[in-house]
């Protein structure tokens, strides 16, 4: 039974893109193990991990996410295009604290993802260490104009503070699902208002997740 509810799951390959120390590690590995270590060191190369999201709305559909964490450092970047060629979900990450890392997203990152990445790639845009908000440097409202021209799922994370993570892929994943899906940003600010969190917090939202399937063994530390 276990191994035909295993072929059930709709495999969804993500990528997580960005400049080196913006997060991207410790993204993965709050939504994966749902755990956080300061000073990480970075990655070389690339890591893979593993976790299934059950989506009750689409009648407990699951997805199994295939999570490439790839290296920043530019001696990498003709490297980065093997994972994102084929990837379905791309995830540009910046340091809201670092504008050139935000900049580079624009100038860089997105414009690989377009030229050399799926047409039909969903992109999700992490404004990471939100919670770092009285250094921010990257205004908010600059990022979701950037997200909406690219038609991006913009959400502000904080793997410090797990914030935004977990809402992040399930909107990703809901647009897997229904690629007509769109983030509700009316919403989730009321939503923010509500649970009394700074404007630039990010409130969680809880989805029903699974057990990890499987992680790779060549995980390497890096900075958050």
């Amino acid at each position: 039974m276990g191994e035909e509810e295993e072929e059930d799951d709709d495999v969804c390959k993500v990528v997580l893109l960005g400049e080196t120390g913006v997060g991207k590690t410790c993204i993965i590995s709050r939504f994966i193990n749902n755990t956080f270590e300061e000073g990480l060191m970075s990655t070389n190369g690339a890591a893979y991990a593993n976790k299934t999201a059950t989506f009750p709305e689409y009648g407990d559909k699951t997805i199994n996410f295939e999570i490439w964490d790839t290296a920043g450092q530019e001696k990498y970047r003709a490297l980065n295009q093997i994972f994102y060629k084929d990837a379905s979900i791309c995830i540009l990450v910046y340091d809201i604290t670092r504008e050139p890392t935000f900049k580079v997203l624009q100038e860089y990152w997105y414009q690989q993802v377009k030229e050399n990445g799926p047409k039909n790639i969903i992109l999700g845009l992490a404004g990471n260490k939100c919670d770092l908000f009285e250094k921010e440097q990257v205004n908010e409202e600059e990022a979701r104009a950037f997200a909406k021209e690219i038609n991006a799922i913009f959400e502000p994370t904080s793997a410090a503070k797990n914030e935004g993570i977990d809402d992040l892929f399930h909107h990703l994943g809901c647009k897997f699902i229904e690629p007509n899906y769109q983030v509700d940003d009316s919403e989730i600010k009321d939503k923010r208002k509500k649970s009394g969190k700074d404007k630039r917090g990010a409130s969680q939202k809880k989805i029903k997740l699974g057990d990890n399937k499987s992680q790779g063994n060549d995980k390497q530390k890096k900075c958050c």
